[in-house]
This record gives C-alpha cells, sequence and structure tokens, in this order.
C-alpha cells in the first residue's frame, strides 16, 4: 500500500496562491481578445491563400501550380502577421472587440474575393483597383488616415496578386496614387460632396500615375489616354459608391461620421426636442456643456465635434425625473428633502441607466452612447454619501462608498473624459458664490486632479499635458460664460422716489 506524502498547510497554501494566479493570467488573455483574433488571423490568411491560389482566365479555372501556392502561401502569411503587428501598435482596440476584428477581416475579404471575380473579364484590372481604392476609403472613414493607409497599402499587394498582375509594379504605383491621396483629403465627411471629392481628386492623381508608368513602358496613344481615363473612372465611381453605402458602414463599424453628427446636433432631434421641453435646465447646461467640451478637445486636437454632440445627450436620463435634478427646481423646495439618502442615490444613478434605455429606444449611434455610459464613471456622490453618515448610527450598517458609487464604465476616450470634466467643473463653478477668474482656474484644477487621483481617467488615453490644456481651455470657457456685467442705470423716476424715500427714513 503506498504511503501518502503528508502537505504542509504552508505549502498548500503556496500551491492554491499560484493556481489561482494561473487562472487570474489564463482569464485576463481570454479576456484580452488575442485568442479570438489569432483565430480570426488564421482564418484570414487561410481565405487569402484560397483566393489567390485560384486561377482565372476567360476559358480556364483551376489551381495554380503548387510551387506558385506555397510561394502564395508564405507571402500572404507573412503579409497577414505584419498587418496583425501594424493593428497591435497603432490600434490595439481592433484586437480587443472582436467584433471590430471581424468587420475588418470581412471588409477584407469582401473586397479581395470582388478583386478575384474581376479576373474573370478582360477590363477586371478596373476593378481591382476600385477596390483598393475603396478599402482606402472606407478604412479612412472608419478609423483614421495612418491606420487607412498602412493598412490599404498592404491589400494593395494582395489586389495585385488577385488580378493576376503580380510582378505589374505599375498597377500597385497606380492604386497606392489612389490610396494616399483618398486617405489625406479623408480627415473627416462633414458634407454630403466631400466623398465626390476626395473621388475627383484620387481619381486625377491615379490618371497622372498611371498615364506616367504606361508612358515609361510603351509609346504615346490613344489607348494609353483611354486606360489612364478608365482608370480615374473606376476611382470616382468609388466615391459614389461609399457615398450610397455610408450608413451601411456606419452600421457596420458602429461609427458616425461627423455629417452624421451634424444630423444628431440639431435641436429639431426628437430627443433634444423632449429635453427642452421637459427638463429645461439640464437642456441649458446640456449646451453650455457641448460648447465649453469642444473648445476643450479641439485645444488637445481630439474630436470636437464628438465631444459637442455627446454633451448634448449625456443627461437625457433625467426627463424622466426632472424635478429631483437642482437645475430643473427653479426656486422650488428639493424634493429630496423628503427622501432617505439611500433612495436619493438610487434616483441620482438611475438617470444613466434611464439614459442609457432612452437612447437605445431612439438609436443613438453608440458612439454616442458612450457619452451616457461615461459621464459619471465611477465618481461618488459625495452630497448624499455626507447625508447618510451624518444619518447613520449604531443600529445600521456602517454607510460605505461603494454603495453611492456609480456604477461606470469609466470614460474609454478621450472625448469622453474631457465631457465628464466639463460636467464636474460646470457645476461645481455655478456652486461658487462669488465667481472670479481666480477662483474658477483654482476649482476646475482641483476638480481635475480629484478625478485624476480617483482612477477616472485611466481607462483613456489622456496625458497630464493634455490634461493641463484641458484645464486651461475650460477656465477660459467658463470665465468667458460668467463675465461680470454692467449694472443698468435706473431710470430717473425711480431715483427720485428712492431719495424721497431717503428722506423720510432719516
Amino acid at each position: 500500500m503506498a504511503i501518502l506524502k503528508k502537505i504542509s498547510p504552508r505549502r498548500k497554501q503556496f500551491r492554491e496562491t499560484i493556481a489561482a494566479e494561473r487562472f487570474a493570467r489564463i482569464s485576463e488573455l481570454i479576456n484580452s481578445g488575442i485568442p479570438a483574433a489569432v483565430l480570426m488571423l488564421i482564418g484570414f490568411i487561410a481565405v487569402c491563400s484560397f483566393l489567390l491560389s485560384i486561377v482565372t482566365g476567360q476559358d480556364k479555372f483551376g489551381f495554380r501550380p503548387w510551387q506558385q501556392i506555397i510561394s502564395v502561401c508564405l507571402i500572404v502569411i507573412g503579409a497577414g502577421f505584419t498587418m496583425a503587428v501594424y493593428i497591435y501598435h497603432y490600434n490595439y482596440g481592433i484586437i480587443k472587440n472582436p467584433l471590430k476584428a471581424f468587420a475588418l477581416c470581412g471588409l477584407f475579404i469582401l473586397l479581395l474575393a470582388i478583386a478575384r471575380l474581376g479576373s474573370f473579364f478582360p477590363n477586371g484590372v478596373y476593378l481591382a483597383a476600385a477596390c483598393s481604392i475603396a478599402c482606402a476609403v472606407i478604412l479612412a472613414i472608419a478609423y483614421d488616415q495612418r491606420f487607412a493607409i498602412g493598412m490599404s497599402l498592404f491589400f494593395a499587394s494582395f489586389v495585385c496578386f488577385a488580378a493576376g498582375r503580380e510582378t505589374d509594379f505599375a498597377l500597385f504605383l497606380t492604386m497606392a496614387a489612389g490610396i494616399l491621396t483618398s486617405c489625406f483629403l479623408l480627415k473627416e465627411v462633414r458634407t454630403r460632396i466631400k466623398l465626390l471629392e476626395v473621388g475627383t481628386f484620387a481619381g486625377a492623381a491615379v490618371f497622372v500615375v498611371c498615364f506616367a508608368a504606361g508612358l515609361f513602358e510603351r509609346n504615346l496613344s490613344v489607348s494609353l489616354f483611354a486606360f489612364a481615363g478608365k482608370m480615374a473612372a473606376a476611382t470616382i465611381f468609388v466615391g459614389v459608391i461609399i457615398q450610397a453605402i455610408l450608413p451601411l458602414i456606419e452600421k457596420v463599424f458602429r461609427i458616425a461620421t461627423s455629417m452624421t453628427l451634424l444630423d444628431y446636433s440639431d435641436a429639431n432631434q426628437p430627443l433634444l426636442k423632449k429635453l427642452a421641453m421637459e427638463a429645461p435646465g439640464t437642456f441649458s447646461h446640456s449646451l453650455l456643456i457641448g460648447s465649453i467640451a469642444e473648445a476643450a478637445a479641439e485645444a488637445i486636437g481630439a474630436n470636437g465635434l464628438l465631444c459637442r454632440v455627446g454633451a448634448y445627450y449625456h443627461d437625457i436620463g433625467k426627463i424622466g425625473k426632472p424635478r429631483y435634478f437642482i437645475e430643473n427646481q427653479m426656486g422650488t423646495a428639493s424634493r429630496h428633502e423628503q427622501l432617505s439618502p439611500a433612495m436619493s442615490q438610487l434616483i441620482i444613478v438611475g438617470h444613466v441607466k434611464d439614459g442609457i434605455e432612452m437612447a437605445r429606444e431612439y438609436r443613438l449611434p453608440e458612439v454616442i452612447i458612450q457619452f451616457i455610459e461615461t459621464h459619471h464613471g465611477t465618481t461618488l456622490i459625495e452630497y448624499f454619501y455626507e447625508e447618510a453618515k451624518k444619518k447613520a448610527d449604531g443600529r445600521t450598517s456602517p454607510t460605505t462608498e461603494a454603495g453611492f458609487r456609480y456604477p461606470g464604465p469609466r470614460p474609454q476616450t478621450k472625448e469622453a473624459a474631457i465631457v465628464m470634466l466639463a460636467d464636474t467643473v460646470e457645476g461645481a463653478v455655478r456652486a461658487l458664490t462669488e465667481i472670479t477668474p481666480m477662483k474658477i482656474e483654482t476649482v476646475i484644477h482641483s476638480m481635475a486632479m480629484k478625478r485624476l487621483q480617483d482612477g477616472q481617467f485611466d481607462e483613456c488615453e489622456l496625458t497630464l499635458r493634455e490634461l493641463s490644456r484641458i484645464e486651461e481651455s475650460l477656465s477660459k470657457s467658463l470665465a468667458a460664460h460668467h463675465h461680470g456685467r454692467i449694472a443698468y442705470p435706473k431710470p430717473a423716476e425711480q431715483d427720485q422716489q428712492a431719495n424721497e424715500n431717503e428722506k423720510e427714513n432719516t
């Protein structure tokens, strides 16, 4: 019979601790999104290798020789992993969000399949060029210019294979001209004609590069002009198509272009009209927050328009119970005087949940809903927390901060952090008995440091230098809003009546 060794309690505790740490690391790895992203990368490489291994033509369909298939697979694997590293360094949010990663892979595979399908036809090269430029335009809209340029140039190399022109450097150069022009011109889509303008300029660049590359290879001829003209026409046509499917792009990538944000900033939007009618104090407060937040965002190079529109909607949850918030009480007695601090806390916290539900009911974009979710983060409701501590006695459980904090989440973007800080300091400045520029600066700095030390900015990429610039912008904006005013002169009749009252009193 085997004799079991007795394990000391200390060793047992050590093993349990190690096991718990390993489990925590595994959970962290799974929640990071990396495993899902790796699986998508493998699937993406497999599908792209399959598409590029097909041989197409007017009278044949099959696969390349095995040497070429191996070559294609190696090139796709190398390019795929390079793209993954590029995403990891410059847009890690895609890895953390499987839906975004899936949408990106789906876009590449769809456009690559269309380009491959075009190779069945004699003029498929025009469709291939259009697909590469369409990829650049969509990525510039959905993400940013740098990310769009890098990923689109990688994709253009795949398109050369899909078009059956693996060694055609002129085609790659032509597509690169359209990609670079489109990305540099597409900082934001603020007008409906913007995409047509981008398509026109990109078409001109494509025409020049295509004509120059063709002239280097052959003599000047009408066919060369025709070929370059068709490539330019295909590029311009991309702008028309993207304009038509722009709402679909916004839904797939869960974004809102500047043009869409401008639509939601209209005071005739149903939610804003409802807010103005049922909670006029909150509506006025939201307009002010939008103005000062936009200026602060522009001071650090963030999206000022997004801040302004997000601020307009951040407090829509107060529509259901407007009289429980001081800006809507209009001098009447506070309804919280008849409630316990715990009940008041539930009502105050509830406006965030109510706002999210209302936003989803009215189908607001997710990029706007984030401001409703995060404009209080996990901050403490200090007033009711202190009231609860005063009313606590030995018979009740001790009051804890956790029970008087907002549920979060904390701001995930710079824009959301700016709106949170603007909302906080506006209320603090409004509560001052005497408002001066010096006092405004002191209050804003104090509130900013308080939020920083409370960890409210830990999950966004806000730096201390940017926070300092935001403080400076908020100070200027609020000082301008609370500027001093000259007293109006009294009419002569009022002066005479005041003198007579003074004589009677003496």
